[in-house]
């Protein structure tokens, strides 16, 4: 079984931020690589006027990996899923020699009680949660931690992940980085214009 961490997101575009916190979260939960899964289209934030098309958000998050045990991939986009329940199921069943964590951000577990099928996502695979500056507050709060918080694990034996029951939660802390995808937008709106977009896409 191969240890194998799963980013979902917009890479929108994709910045030094996801790299930093995926190589940490590498460290800390001793993968052997992870994956970013671009998405076609996230359904919280539907009709965004500054979504940049999959391929150029693609081929940043591709960029951004390279030399790293990180793989930017648009699988959600060939699997034809929508909801995260529904490409982890897929992702397990289409890859039954690995063995997947789900990392999200704080930001996300502020609102995962407003994912589909979140309590199935937490018993599909453990979680791992990145502190993010800003949103630890939210996050404790929240309506999916209310129910999470009992299964939740020590950040000090994150490397043990693979052994756990599930539901299995745990909070990771690293070091801030302030970088964000709306301020890469902000500082160049047209910023998708200028990626390199290779011919043929995954």
């Amino acid at each position: 079984m191969t240890p194998t961490g799963l980013l979902g997101g917009s890479f929108n575009p994709a910045h030094r931020g996801h790299r930093g916190i995926t190589l940490a979260a590498i460290r800390a939960l001793d993968l052997d690589e992870a994956w970013w899964l671009v998405s076609p289209g996230n359904p919280l934030k539907s009709g965004a006027r500054d979504m940049a098309p999959l391929a150029a958000r693609l081929a940043s998050a591709r960029a951004m990996a390279r030399r790293a045990p990180i793989r930017a991939t648009a699988i959600e986009a060939r699997m034809h899923t929508r909801y995260t329940f529904d490409t982890l199921r897929a992702l397990r069943r289409r890859y039954p020699r690995r063995q997947f964590v789900w990392l999200m951000g704080a930001d996300n577990l502020a609102q995962f009680h407003r994912w589909r099928g979140w309590r199935d996502i937490a018993r599909t695979m453990p979680i791992a949660v990145i502190a993010r500056p800003g949103y630890e507050r939210q996050a404790r709060a929240s309506v999916a931690m209310g129910w999470l918080r009992r299964f939740q694990r020590p950040a000090s034996h994150a490397k043990h992940w693979t052994t756990w029951s599930l539901p299995a939660l745990v909070l990771l802390r690293f070091r801030p980085d302030p970088t964000s995808a709306t301020a890469a937008r902000a500082a160049d709106p047209d910023w998708h214009r200028h990626v390199a977009v290779p011919a043929t896409q995954e």
